[in-house]
């Protein structure tokens, strides 16, 4: 099954951050989080568009 959203966890990894860091991201106003009860996920679709926009498509 592929993913289509990250939690902060697999975000960090991805990022290649620590999780304290992806929590920060997650707290942006410009990205999407959706919270479904205690879990806050990310769009990946939504995360890739943030990241294109904040590095000028650079990753």
């Amino acid at each position: 099954m592929r993913e289509s959203a990250y939690k902060n966890y697999n975000k960090a990894k991805v990022l290649g951050t620590s999780s304290s860091s992806g929590y920060e991201l997650m707290y942006q106003p410009d990205l999407t989080v959706l919270r479904v009860s205690n879990c806050m996920v990310v769009p990946k679709e939504k995360c890739i568009q943030c990241m294109e926009e904040h590095t000028g498509g650079a990753i």
